[in-house]
């Protein structure tokens, strides 16, 4: 196999966008803004706050010098620990984490200098300047890093990615890429082994050589990195003569190992002997249902069904005096281990819905899984604005106080969906369904059926509390903007 005509690549290989180089400056001058309105804060609370001794001179008095010291000294720490990385940026805690540990190693330095300078720094401003500095800090870092994805998302800020492997392996990197939009790869390119003259990939990707063309096919796609995949390589020889061939060029080399669907809390890189190792933690099942999480949907269900009180009677109510008819829907659900439970919603659609079900199957050639249909004609008024929110799964409340589901959790399937499975995909029963979980915030009805099953599959295998918690505040956002409600 030999490249392809320049002509052809050309094509292919718009000039790539170089604006990655601005995020360091960017992040800096955010730092320097975040920490400046930290000192004057601080210097403002300082002197104005009752709950400091006014008999003290004003802390402004002695902040001349030692106040662009302590800021500079900050931002500096920040820069010796990495937090101007370009590799932090956009993905993962590492830059938070950074952040913190860089404010942490600051506030200890001043106080421990100002000891041995025997300097006065007021206490009531280093309380301040740190318990406002921090928490701005990491919201300048965070609204920096969403203005990152919704520029990736409109196809600006992208990195050129060439990926090495067999078409198999570089289809299962350039699938993953294509659909995490917010990390900002822009795949341009494969290097396969010779096998043929095939132009691309089975995933739709133009190959544009063999490994052995690499230095080629980066010139030729202006490449900004390169993942190395499954059966790029005969020997880990190669590689290393490739981080040497691309030493002097800035461009990135990145090991894409036969793992996906892990989350960075199971995956450990421990190097032995000059060989990285990955280890990789059980899956999670097991830890999801535990006596903490079952805890934790008590409380949460008893909070929310008080909370949610008024509403609950005023829907019922609605759908009551709308057509007289029953108020709950009754549905039969497979649960953990493959146990049935009657899931409750409040009613949303006409009476007769169920009997009018194989009509609507025939009408939109519908085969298996859950029957989902944008204007469903048998969804009555009040269903409608019920199902916008997401008010009509309120009453699955009782079903987790019950512990029949979750609060968070896979998808309730039918039991004719769960007799069609296949068997990686009976996993999801391994943990009680949720009312909400990676599928609903995904994008809830508008997600292909293999995309909730391997949202649900994640969630199973890297269960985590800290995960249910971050999965119910982004229900919230969900649910307020109804995309995929209906």
């Amino acid at each position: 196999m030999t490249l392809l005509a320049e002509t052809r690549l050309s094509v292919i290989t718009a000039a790539p966008h170089r604006a990655l180089r601005y995020l360091t400056p960017t992040a800096f001058v955010i730092d320097m803004a975040a920490v400046c309105v930290a000192g004057a804060a601080a210097t403002f609370g300082r002197d104005q706050l009752t709950i400091f001794d006014p008999s003290i001179v004003q802390v402004s008095d002695t902040l001349g010098l030692a106040g662009p010291l302590i800021m500079g000294g900050w931002l500096l720490m920040l820069w010796l620990v990495g937090g101007y990385s370009r590799d932090v940026f956009g993905a993962g805690t590492d830059e938070y984490k950074r952040v913190l540990n860089a404010s942490v190693l600051a506030a200890g330095l001043v106080g421990v200098g100002a000891y041995l300078a025997k300097f006065q720094l007021s206490r009531g401003f280093f309380l301040l300047l740190f318990a406002i500095g921090v928490p701005t800090l990491i919201l300048g870092r965070f609204l920096l890093r969403r203005a990152l994805y919704a520029a990736r998302a409109r196809g600006a800020l992208q990195q050129r990615v060439v990926i090495a492997g067999t078409p198999s392996h570089v289809g299962d990197v350039a699938r993953v890429l294509r659909r995490e939009k917010w990390l900002g790869y822009d795949v341009v390119g494969a290097l396969v082994p010779p096998s043929g003259d095939a132009e691309e990939t089975c995933a739709g990707v133009p190959v544009v050589g063999t490994p052995d063309q690499l230095l080629r096919a980066i010139d030729l796609t202006e490449a900004d990195v390169i993942f190395v995949a499954g059966g790029a390589l005969d020997s880990a020889t190669q590689l290393r003569r490739i981080a040497w061939e691309l030493e002097e060029r800035d461009v990135q080399v990145v090991v894409a190992p036969s793992v996906t669907d892990v989350s960075a809390e199971r995956v450990r890189v421990r190097p032995v002997g000059g060989l990285p190792l990955m280890h990789i933690d059980k899956p999670r099942a097991v830890h999801a249902s535990r006596a903490g999480k079952r805890c934790f949907d008590i409380a949460g269900s008893l909070f929310l069904l008080a909370l949610f009180a008024p509403l609950l009677v005023v829907a019922a109510m609605w759908v009551k005096l709308h057509d007289r008819g029953p108020v709950l829907f009754a549905q039969e659900r497979t649960g953990r281990d493959g146990s049935t439970f009657r899931c409750l919603k409040f009613r949303s659609m006409v009476v007769d819905a169920e009997q009018q079900l194989a009509a609507l199957h025939a009408q939109t050639g519908f085969e298996d899984g859950l029957f989902k249909m944008e204007d469903d004609p048998r969804v009555t008024r009040p269903g409608r604005w019920l199902r916008r929110y997401s008010i009509d799964e309120l009453p699955q409340l009782v079903n987790v106080l019950l512990g029949e589901m979750s609060l968070v959790g896979p998808r309730p399937p039918l039991p004719t969906e769960v007799a069609r499975y296949a068997q990686d995909t009976v996993r999801r029963l391994r943990v009680r369904p949720g009312m909400t979980g990676l599928w609903q915030v995904s994008g809830r009805s508008e997600l292909a059926f293999d995309e909730a099953v391997r949202l649900d599959l994640y969630y199973v295998d890297n269960w985590s509390m800290l995960q249910d918690l971050t999965i119910l505040f982004r229900t919230l956002g969900a649910v307020l903007g109804t995309r995929g409600a209906y």
